[in-house]
Parts: structure tokens; sequence; C-alpha cells
């Protein structure tokens, strides 16, 4: 992800650096107000910004990925992450989107994800019911991001 920015950064800043005019070619006169405003019928850019839900929903990736390493290697897994309790109020791109079935894969995906922590012999396995309730809710809503929630899978 990183190399990707960089790269987008590096062809803007190469793209829009004024390259030095040729000796043997004389300097064109521009129109400096036609470069100024914006071509009739282009839409204005605009930065995506994350809805609260997004947001949160990418947090709980990272801390299920360090979740999965601590349960592979065997070690230590901590204690629940209460910012998972957010998924049922944080602010969804749709609204809409906020309906009894999301309601009730939100709530089969906390109580997956509490079971890790209260019965942690069983670790790997809650956590793989955790993770396909993840993948059976975006099965639904948002299909995007399921190839990257079934990385999460312990086998």
């Amino acid at each position: 992800m990183k190399q990707f920015v960089w790269a987008v950064v590096l062809l803007a800043v190469v793209g829009c650096t004024k390259k030095e005019a040729v000796a043997a070619e004389p300097a064109k006169k521009v129109d400096s107000a036609a470069c100024a405003k914006p071509s009739a019928g282009k839409k204005k850019f605009e930065m995506y910004e994350m809805s609260e839900m997004a947001a949160l929903m990418e947090k709980m990736f990272q801390k299920n990925m360090e979740l999965k390493a601590r349960i592979e290697k065997g070690e230590k897994i901590g204690a629940f992450d209460s910012d998972f309790m957010r998924i049922h109020n944080a602010q969804m791109t749709d609204g809409k989107e906020n309906d009894a079935f999301f309601k009730a894969q939100a709530a089969a995906f906390i109580k997956s994800q509490q079971l890790i922590y209260e019965d942690p012999d069983k670790a790997k396995e809650h956590f793989n019911d955790a993770v396909n309730t993840c993948i059976s809710c975006h099965q639904v809503k948002c299909t995007g991001p399921i190839a990257r929630i079934k990385k999460l899978r312990i086998n």
C-alpha cells in the first residue's frame, strides 16, 4: 500500500513539474484564466472519506490479524477488545444497511468474538466462526472485502 501511495505522489510530482523550455522553441503564450477554470461538465475531485463503520471494520481486521498470529503461535490471546461493540451503533455509509439482518449478524459476530476469550481452549474454532460470520454478512451486504476476510481463517 505504501508503494502505491509513493507511486501516485511521484507521478503527481513528475506530471505537474513544469518542464524547461527548449532554447530552439519560442515560448508559447498560455491563457492562465483558461487553466484556472474547470472544464464544463467535469466533476470536481473529492477525497473518499471512510464511514465510521468502514473505519471500525478496518480496525477489527487489523486486530484479528494480530489475534490470529497469537492463536497460531499458542500465545496468550489477551482480552476482548471492547471497541468491537461499536459495531452496533457505528455510522454506516448507507444508514439503511443497518437493518435486522445486519443487527443479527453483528450480534453473532460479537458472540463468536467473545467466545475466543471465554473459551481459549477452542480459540481457533471460535475465531474461524467469527470470520465465517463476517463472510456470511458480507455475502449479502458488501461483497468487496470477502477475499480479504478469508485470509483471516486459521487452517
